[in-house]
């Protein structure tokens, strides 16, 4: 199990820095983006090559950090029983929705675009229109690496499901770990040395009853059953300061 968490580690540290890096570019395709619209309408300059450049870091961007948006978990999802399920039933649909949908998907990806990417760089496949830029068999590898990340991040999945499955949830990656089960983590945290949110309330609730009862009243049996209704009522319903 050691083997498995420490694979999809490694997994998710390569998108990490992959989605990390190839996140500038998006700023380098506002940049372009916007010296084109300049040339254009106040100079009445075009150049071809600049057009096709954002287009290209527009796609190479977003095929490249498909599997940092699945680690994060920000691909969009439509669900209505996934978000609310216990970690162990978000586990199995994982395990079952990466074998079953994800990896096939990148399988075919792949094998249809390899001819298509072989081929562009067999004669260093360049853009089609008239002084635009040279390199498009490069965007297309991207492609391929769109793939092959998307695979082993469905892969780290796949293995958060198994150590969850097999009661080894402390093994899971910080980065990969279901939010649910990070809030309970923190909040037991937080309860034990005083700094969450229970601990917040037990603290609040003892300003208020220092500062709004008298001082006869702070002592003895009543203080106590009302500071402790005081908290359990702020601890279990809605509750505001």
């Amino acid at each position: 199990m050691r083997l498995l968490a420490g694979v999809a580690a490694l997994i998710c540290a390569i998108n990490l820095i992959i989605g990390r890096a190839f996140a500038w570019l998006s700023l380098a395709i506002v940049v372009v983006c916007f010296t084109v619209v300049v040339q254009r309408y106040l100079f009445s300059i075009s150049y071809l090559w600049m057009q096709d450049l954002y287009v290209w870091l527009n796609g190479a961007m977003f095929t490249a950090v498909a599997g940092f948006a699945l680690l994060r978990d920000d691909h969009v999802r439509v669900d209505i029983f996934y978000r609310p399920a216990r970690a162990r039933k978000r586990a199995v649909a994982d395990l079952i929705g990466v074998f079953l949908f994800l990896l096939p998907f990148a399988w075919v990806v792949y094998q249809y675009s390899m001819p298509f990417v072989v081929r562009a760089w067999s004669y260093r496949e360049a853009s089609a229109n008239v002084g635009g830029m040279p390199g498009l068999f490069i965007l297309k590898t991207f492609i391929i690496a769109f793939a092959a990340l998307l695979a082993l991040q469905g892969l780290a999945m796949a293995i958060r499901s198994i150590l969850v499955l097999s009661d080894n949830e402390h093994m899971v990656p910080n980065s990969i770990q279901y939010k649910s089960d990070q809030k309970l983590t923190d909040l037991a945290k937080g309860e034990s040395d005083g700094s969450g949110d229970f601990g917040r309330i037990t603290r609040r609730a003892d300003v208020l009853w220092r500062d709004r009862l008298p001082a006869d009243r702070l002592s003895g049996r009543l203080h106590a059953g009302r500071r402790l209704a005081v908290v359990r009522r702020r601890r279990d319903g809605p509750w505001c300061f």
